[in-house]
């Protein structure tokens, strides 16, 4: 199987269920390879990592997807997410992630783990009074999406009694960061764009009138005083991509880490027992089952090269980040859970210019998380049937029904 038939096998719904074969096949290629006309696949440690790092690949922005694409400016969904850092390149990129940066601190995050914490008992308690009598509560619904989603919210300064509106809709949006989807879900994709983006104008225009200690609060005041850095449709770009990034991958990896616990009762008993670090646990989820399995670049200079492989402008450049964690150069027994591994560095938050501003929250969200799960309820145990979500890009569980004893 050539590197663009491992692609084609990896959009039908099998290869979207379970690619790790697939990527073992693709490893058989080489760490990059054809895959098309003017594209590669990357499925190397390095040479992913070497391409997220190199400025000179870029995204696909909107002027490029507008050429591809006819219809791009018809739909909100689309051209909401173009406006935003995830899918700008230089200059552009860099002057919005700037002032996103300026207050969205390491600092401002590492300060909020009492709050996680204190949301985490919470969360947890509700879930032992649903469970009380051994019904199964669905672990996606009543904790994965609902810790993260408060927290980005809390940031932000979103008010807690529209929180739980977001997951519907950033499941909607998100779909257009797939390889393929069909057109009903691009249309739910532009009413959910169109409903996110109504909401943050009301929510800036209310911030402006009266600010408070809140990053909508601070990037208001920036886009205000200073319109040449932050127009005011960047501003709502960056806000419903705040939002849905602030939770959307973390739920993936509390979902995708209780799956695993239950497929590895030993690597449970380790964390309660103290021999497996929440750490440790976090980075081997992150590189045995990604929430993020994929990302593309686009070669935007001349004399830039893949893995050896001369990447000319206009190449495009498919990166299977779930297959560069299972790199078999890069780590030993890369099939095998192993939460104790060393030096890890999985790709799951991406690199370079792009890399995910909330990957710190993220794992301070998921090491808090889940040993505090454990511990609360020893029993813990699947409570019936798991259902995957039929992605490729975005990989999690739809729901998760665990008995809590």
């Amino acid at each position: 199987m050539d590197g663009e038939a491992i692609i084609e096998q990896l959009m039908t719904p099998e290869g979207r269920a379970d690619p790790y074969p697939l990527y073992e096949l693709a490893h058989g290629l080489g760490p990059v390879a054809p895959c098309g006309p003017g594209l590669l696949m990357a499925t190397g440690h390095r040479v992913c990592d070497q391409v997220l790092r190199t400025p000179a690949f870029g995204v696909a922005d909107p002027q490029q997807r507008e050429l591809w694409e006819p219809d791009y400016a018809d739909h909100p969904a689309k051209v909401l997410l173009g406006r935003s850092i995830l899918e700008t390149n230089p200059p552009d990129h860099g002057r919005m992630r700037s002032l996103i940066a300026s207050v969205f601190t390491a600092r401002r995050v590492a300060a909020l783990e009492p709050a996680v914490t204190a949301a985490v008992h919470r969360l947890l308690d509700a879930m032992a009074e649903r469970g009380a009598d051994g019904t199964p509560v669905d672990f996606m619904e009543e904790f994965a999406f609902r810790l993260p989603v408060g927290v980005i919210c809390e940031l932000l300064g979103v008010p807690e009694a529209d929180r739980y509106r977001f997951r519907g809709l950033a499941a909607d949006l998100t779909t257009t960061l797939e390889l393929i989807y069909d057109t009903e879900e691009l249309t739910a994709a532009d009413e959910a764009a169109e409903e996110l983006a109504d909401y943050f104008t009301r929510l800036a225009a209310d911030r402006r009138a009266h600010p408070q200690d809140d990053l909508v609060s601070a990037l208001v005041q920036v886009a205000a005083a200073e319109p040449g850095r932050l127009s005011g449709h960047e501003l709502l770009a960056n806000l419903v991509l705040l939002l849905v990034a602030g939770f959307e991958t973390t739920t993936n990896l509390l979902g995708n880490a209780v799956a695993l616990l239950f497929e590895h009762p030993e690597a449970a008993a380790g964390l309660r027992e103290g021999t497996i670090t929440p750490a440790g646990l976090t980075e081997e989820v992150l590189r045995h089952d990604s929430p993020v399995q994929f990302t593309s670049r686009i070669a935007l200079a001349e004399g830039l090269d893949v893995g050896g492989i001369p990447a000319p402008p206009g190449t495009g450049v498919f990166l299977l980040l779930g297959a560069a964690n299972r790199d078999p150069s890069r780590y030993e027994q890369p099939a095998r859970f192993d939460p104790a591994r060393s030096n890890s560095h999985p790709l799951s938050f991406g690199g370079g210019p792009h890399y995910c501003l909330g990957a710190q929250l993220a794992r301070l969200e998921a090491q808090v998380a889940l040993p505090a799960l454990l511990h609360r309820f020893p029993a813990l145990a699947p409570g019936g049937p798991a259902e995957r979500r039929d992605r490729l890009v975005l990989r999690g569980y739809r729901t998760l029904p665990v008995r809590l004893a």
